[in-house]
C-alpha cells in the first residue's frame, strides 16, 4: 500500500506528468489524499468523500464522477413533491428491491467494459498527441476527437449504472 498525502505540491507540471504515470501504473493500493481535482481524476478509481454528519461514502470513479453524483443526488433531493410522502411507499420498495439475474449479470461485466472504453481512451488520446496525424488530412483528427467523446460518454454512463447497481447491491 502506497499513502500519499499532497503529492502534487511544489511539483513542476512534467514532474507532476510522470508522477500521474507511475502512479497509474501501480500495482498495489493507492490511499492518496489531495486538492488537486485533475490529479485525482488523473489517477484514481474510487473516492471517499465526507458526505457531513460523520458520514463517509465510496464512489466509483474520480473527482469529477463524485461531483456529478453529488449534484445528482442534491437535485433530487430537491425535486418538487419529495416533501408530501408519496415518495416514501416507492423509496422503501426501491430498499426491499434485489438485483435481478439480468443485472446481476451486467453489474459483473461492467468492470470489464469499463476497463475496454478506459484502454480506448488512452488509445485515442495516444493517437491525438502523435504529431503525425495532424500532418494527415483534418478529418481523421476529427473522427478520432468525436471517437474519443463517445467512449468518454459510454464511460459515465457505465460508471453512473455500476454505481446504481452497486446500491442495489448493498441494499
Amino acid at each position: 500500500m502506497l499513502v500519499l498525502d499532497e503529492p502534487t505540491n511544489d511539483l513542476d507540471i512534467e514532474t507532476l506528468d510522470l508522477l500521474e504515470a507511475l502512479l497509474t501504473d501501480y500495482a498495489g493500493t493507492l490511499f492518496l489524499v489531495s486538492h488537486d481535482r485533475a490529479f485525482l481524476d488523473n489517477t484514481v478509481t474510487q473516492v471517499i468523500a465526507a458526505e457531513g454528519d460523520g458520514v463517509w461514502r465510496e464512489y466509483a470513479g474520480g473527482y469529477a464522477d463524485w461531483q456529478r453524483l453529488r449534484q445528482e443526488r442534491q437535485a433530487a433531493a430537491a425535486r418538487p413533491g419529495k416533501a408530501g410522502g408519496k415518495d416514501k411507499p416507492r423509496a422503501a420498495a426501491t430498499r426491499e428491491k434485489k438485483l435481478s439475474f439480468n443485472e446481476k449479470r451486467e453489474l459483473d461485466a461492467l468492470p470489464d467494459r469499463i476497463t475496454a472504453l478506459e484502454a480506448e481512451e488512452a488509445r485515442l488520446h495516444a493517437q491525438l498527441a502523435d504529431p503525425a496525424l495532424y500532418q494527415k488530412p483534418p478529418e481523421a483528427a476529427v473522427q478520432l476527437k468525436a471517437r474519443l467523446d463517445a467512449v468518454s460518454a459510454q464511460m459515465a454512463e457505465a460508471m453512473a449504472r455500476w454505481e446504481v447497481l452497486e446500491a442495489l447491491a448493498g441494499d
